[in-house]
């Protein structure tokens, strides 16, 4: 499965510098960050009523492409990104017109609160799906997300699955100068979760065995994955600026060249 979603990867990866360079927008490190996380969701480990919250909206060229690719909403709009009148803007849309994006996000810290509901809403409604959360380092610093995060302890709610995508960057530097975060597997504990964590994030064996740990737990997991802004890319690769800059032709080109070269 890993090589498989190694090739997914690569077409995902080609479709959304392709998005980002049409729209000539930034938010591409933040996208690539998370890349293999949402790959690993929509190409297998998603039943097809599971839902995905993408707090950290900034990154909505990963989980557009991503959806699409499989199928989880329509391909043929993808061209039409951060175009004037498109339903995929620069941030998920909340206009409730794309079925797989449920709540628009990108307003930091709000994403665990609205999947929380989402997962507790089972308890009424009688319906049966799993609700993924991912999240950033910037998220973490919301107390609103500590909030969410009390809720879902206290209600058990054993179909939550928080994703954090920790790549130690944020707007305006590095986490641990800006709001340090760690210990940050021993603040999920302690908020209630199990927590796992891939050291390798963007590594899909890496995920696939963590996930793995989280699947008995009772309650709701935590999935800390430790990636790399910008990864694949050697310009972009851990570097803060990568959390605005759109690419010249030439550095899309070599993006280009280098997402065909990933393992």
């Amino acid at each position: 499965m890993p090589s498989s979603l190694q090739t997914i990867r690569r077409q995902c990866a080609t479709q959304l510098l392709a998005l980002y360079q049409k729209a000539h927008a930034g938010h591409i490190g933040s996208s690539l960050s998370c890349l293999e996380i949402l790959v690993d969701l929509c190409f297998g480990r998603m039943a097809a009523n599971d839902v995905v919250i993408l707090s950290k909206g900034h990154a909505a060229g990963a989980l557009y492409t991503t959806l699409a690719l499989s199928g989880r909403m329509p391909e043929a709009g993808l061209d039409t990104f951060y175009q004037d009148g498109t339903l995929l803007s620069a941030h998920p849309p909340c206009s409730g017109l794309i079925k797989a994006i449920p709540f628009g996000t990108g307003s930091l810290g709000h994403g665990l609160s609205l999947a929380c509901g989402t997962a507790f809403a089972q308890r009424f409604t009688g319906e049966r799906f799993h609700t993924y959360a991912i999240l950033s380092d910037g998220d973490c610093n919301e107390g609103s997300t500590w909030e969410a995060a009390l809720f879902a302890a206290h209600h058990r709610l054993e179909n939550l699955t928080v994703i954090i995508d920790l790549n130690g960057l944020q707007g305006i530097g590095h986490t641990k100068d800006i709001l340090n975060l760690e210990p940050v597997a021993d603040k999920w504990r302690a908020f209630g979760f199990t927590v796992a964590v891939a050291e390798q994030g963007n590594d899909f064996s890496s995920l696939a065995r963590a996930h793995q740990e989280l699947a008995a737990a009772p309650g709701p997991r935590c999935l800390i994955a430790r990636t790399i802004k910008g990864h694949g890319i050697s310009y972009m690769q851990d570097r803060m600026e990568w959390h605005y800059l759109p690419m010249t032709a030439a550095q899309y080109d070599q993006a280009r060249q280098e997402t065909g070269l990933l393992p």
